[in-house]
């Protein structure tokens, strides 16, 4: 389960890369749509990664396998 956890928080962080380096690109990107399905495809990733890691979180807290 450690593994899963460790690939949903890179996935979080890819998401987060995405949104930052779209944002800094933007200049360079000429097409304000791509931008901003980019941007949308790194906040969804990172919405859905997230509630991931926390809905593990909580059942591993509830199952007690975290001692």
């Amino acid at each position: 389960m450690n593994q899963l956890v460790l690939l949903f928080l890179t996935a979080i962080l890819a998401g987060f890369g995405l949104i930052v380096v779209t944002s800094l690109a933007s200049s360079f990107i000429t097409s304000t749509t791509i931008v901003n399905f980019l941007i949308a495809v790194g906040t969804i990733a990172v919405i859905v990664f997230a509630f991931s890691v926390l809905y593990i979180a909580i059942k591993a807290l509830f199952q007690k396998n975290w001692m």
